[in-house]
């Protein structure tokens, strides 16, 4: 008889160990919002315990798994499944960027929008020259350069449209 109709099962390859680590940790992120269970190999392995029958070959196959899907951790050293190192170390970059530029999020529902139409090689000089105007300076909270035109965002598009009027109709 083989181990297997015996009831006793052979230990897992690495990759399906890395299948169910993955899985294990996409289920605590999912339920938990992050990882807070797993830091080590060692954490896994009461759960492949409970599925394969304990021995030295499968906590190394664990540890290889591990070791192989090279997931970064985070601060307080649990693994995190989602991101690479490189990914890691860009958020940390962008993250420490947002905070040297007193960055905050706006909700954009309160602008009102108004679409220049603008044609033509001078298009890019006249979305300079507005970034820059001091005259649109509190009137224009953005501008952005679109295909056929520059699409402003405002407080009050009322004003805005007065002012641009004024200056087309010149």
């Amino acid at each position: 008889m083989s181990e297997e109709t015996m009831g006793l099962r052979k230990n897992p390859s690495r990759k399906e160990c890395e299948k169910v680590i993955k899985k294990i940790l996409m289920t605590e992120v999912l339920e938990r919002g992050t990882n807070e269970h797993f830091k080590s190999a060692s954490d896994f392995m009461k759960y492949f315990q409970s599925l394969y029958p304990a021995s030295d070959s499968l906590t190394k196959q664990v540890q290889r798994a591990v070791k192989n899907l090279q997931m970064p951790k985070d601060d307080r050293g649990y693994f995190i499944i989602n991101k690479t190192e490189a990914q890691l170390n860009q958020d940390k970059e962008i993250a420490f960027l947002m905070q040297k530029c007193n960055s905050k999020l706006m909700p954009f529902e309160e602008y009102q929008t108004v679409f220049l139409k603008t044609e033509g090689k001078y298009k890019d000089y006249l979305y300079q020259l507005l970034s820059e105007s001091e005259t649109f300076a509190d009137k224009v909270i953005t501008i952005v350069n679109s295909s056929n035109g520059l699409i402003l965002f405002t407080n009050n598009k009322q004003q805005l449209e007065i002012m641009i009027n004024s200056l087309i109709n010149r």
